[in-house]
């Protein structure tokens, strides 16, 4: 916490508004636009909703197709089948570990040419990572496909100066604990539309018509932030900054200090910033990056193998897959390091001598 959030809660505290709605949940829509440079904004319980509001925006159906990255956390991908939509997973390229560009344009070739043209690309920024977006704008305007960008793991984040979740028709933040920034739980929802998020906040809070009673045309869902959780948004909000350079500091500290030519680290391209949300490493074989996690382990210091590809996920196994290899080959030698924004210089010089030591010995 930054330590002013509790007078935004103390706020909505002192007059009463808890609800879904209220001053805290409006400014913190307007911060999100101020910060990101996008139109609309709206504010919802998680980045979950925020996705399934999008693919209803886009008017994504049963049996409709989604291309999806497959390299990815299954929030992105659950949605899709809410909807009743079949996702078809695209592997990743090796430079960003984002959706390959190429693969996605062969992928979208094939399924017209099976008759069905995808009805949306739901594209994930991973480990705050941008993805090519000029290459994947260009697929996408080429076969008129729109893109909803996955950015839950991307604010802060830029490419070629501007700020992802802002390249698509839709954008999707996470403010969930382990982001960025948190408001405990919670996403948000933007467009340089603002119809999408005037819509969205209307299903977001049960789609209730304009009447004096309760009355219900379509089916809604309670997917709308509390007054509360907002509240601690805005506070967020003021440190996001600050949060940014810390993990961009932790990443170059572990760059630095890592002394071992088989650790792989992300590196951006030119025109990439990266909010280094997490900082990963990729090492020289399984057995490699299973050793370093023990050790790690050993010494009470939690680091995560890198997503497993939804594509060899069971629940996910037997939809269509389109893939080079790149997304099995990273969860297989990739590694988690730990990068919260807390971290002292003590903290992550116990976690590279752990690391320096496997390597070296």
């Amino acid at each position: 916490m930054g330590g002013t959030e509790m007078k935004y809660v103390q706020e909505a505290y002192d007059t009463n508004w808890v609800a879904p709605l209220g001053p805290n949940v409006n400014g913190f829509e307007k911060d999100i636009v101020n910060y990101t440079g996008a139109t609309t904004a709206a504010a919802l319980n998680s980045g979950t909703s925020a996705l399934h509001l999008a693919l209803i925006l886009l008017d994504v159906k049963r049996d409709d197709e989604v291309l999806c990255s497959s390299f990815t956390f299954s929030a992105s991908a659950n949605p899709i089948v809410y909807q009743g939509a079949i996702p078809v997973f695209v592997d990743s390229e090796i430079e960003t570990w984002n959706m390959c560009p190429e693969l996605l344009e062969s992928a979208i070739l094939d399924r017209i040419n099976k008759g069905k043209t995808p009805k949306a690309i739901l594209l994930v920024h991973l480990y705050g990572m941008p993805a090519k977006m000029d290459e994947i704008i260009k697929v996408s305007a080429k076969h008129g496909i729109p893109i909803i960008e996955d950015a839950a793991e991307a604010l802060g984040s830029k490419y070629q100066s501007k700020s992802m979740g802002t390249f698509g028709e839709l954008g999707v933040y996470s403010f969930n604990g382990n982001k960025i920034i948190t408001t405990s739980g919670g996403g948000g929802l933007v467009s340089s539309k603002p119809d999408y998020c005037t819509r969205a906040t209307f299903l977001a809070t049960q789609a209730r018509d304009d009447a004096p009673h309760y009355q219900h045309s379509e089916i809604g869902y309670n997917y709308r932030m509390s007054n509360i959780v907002a509240g601690i948004g805005r506070g967020q909000m003021e440190v996001l900054d600050d949060r940014v350079s810390s993990r961009r500091a932790n990443h170059s500290y572990y760059l630095e200090h890592i002394q071992s030519d088989s650790i792989q680290f992300l590196i951006e391209p030119d025109g990439f910033f990266s909010n280094r949300w997490l900082t990963c490493i990729t090492t020289e074989s399984f057995e490699k990056r299973e050793a370093i996690r023990l050790a790690l382990e050993k010494e009470n210091i939690e680091a995560r193998p890198l997503w497993k590809p939804m594509h060899k996920q069971p629940v996910f196994e037997n939809y269509p897959s389109y893939t080079n290899g790149v997304s099995e080959n990273l969860f297989e030698k990739g590694l988690c390091l730990p990068s919260g924004s807390n971290l002292s210089k003590v903290d992550l010089d116990r976690v590279i001598e752990v690391i320096n030591k496997v390597c070296n010995t």
